[in-house]
């Protein structure tokens, strides 16, 4: 089964860099966009909005740190998760960089392994469903990476937008969404669905799930929320 990837987009002029962080992060297993200036990158996140921005400091239109400013100042973008991925390695850059908004700041020559780490960890404090290591809850296991499920080891049969759900509930264990919200943070405010609609598919995952159903809890007139307890 196929799941929509992390999309991570690159703001940066040097092809060389670009050629070297795209295939570090493919082989991670995300999905890579790459513009080349502040102004493209702007317009970019407009139309699609990315998981992950990394982002230089040096780019032939206006600063890099300008763009973060840009992002950071506008609601719509505000909690967008950036690394600053630059060769000023000053301490005052980097200062300056986390200052302005950067979430983690990581200098030219970089490592791919820590850039990787770096993501990894990020995606996991600020957008959990869409880190990449295994999520577990009782004897459920979901791989992101297989886009698999398994129980007491043994994969099951679930379908896209089940295998979405429990992905985005085992990321916030003990948490109670709304059906709204479930609409908005699973399938996107982009996609027409009716709220009853999350019930079906509430009750599909259940039945997926079979002895490990009672995970998912119905919160009367509230929600759903996936807890242990």
């Amino acid at each position: 089964m196929a799941a929509e990837k992390p999309t991570i987009l690159i703001v940066e002029d040097e092809p060389p860099i670009i050629e070297l962080v795209t295939f570090t992060l493919k082989g991670a297993g995300w999905n890579v966009a790459a513009v080349q200036t502040a102004g493209e990158a702007w317009d970019f996140i407009q139309q699609r909005l990315p998981q992950l921005i990394l982002l230089d400091w040096m780019l032939p239109d206006q600063s890099g740190l300008r763009l973060l400013s840009r992002i950071r100042a506008d609601r719509q973008f505000n909690e967008l998760p950036i690394i600053m991925l630059t060769a000023k390695s000053m301490e005052e850059d980097k200062i300056a960089g986390l200052d302005n908004g950067a979430d983690n700041y990581v200098t030219k020559p970089f490592s791919p392994r820590e850039l990787t780490a770096r993501i990894n960890a990020l995606l996991r404090r600020k957008t959990p469903e869409h880190a990449q290591s295994m999520m577990t809850a009782g004897t459920v296991s979901l791989d992101p990476i297989s886009c698999s499920v398994s129980m007491n080891d043994e994969k099951i049969d679930i379908g896209h937008a089940e295998f979405k759900l429990l992905k985005f509930l085992l990321a916030h264990p003990d948490r109670v969404f709304s059906r709204s919200q479930l609409l908005d943070k699973v399938w996107g405010d982009h996609v027409v669905i009716e709220e009853r609609t999350v019930d079906v598919h509430v009750l599909r995952l259940r039945k997926a799930l079979k002895d490990a159903e009672h995970l998912i809890k119905t919160v009367r007139s509230v929600g759903y929320m996936l807890s242990e307890k």
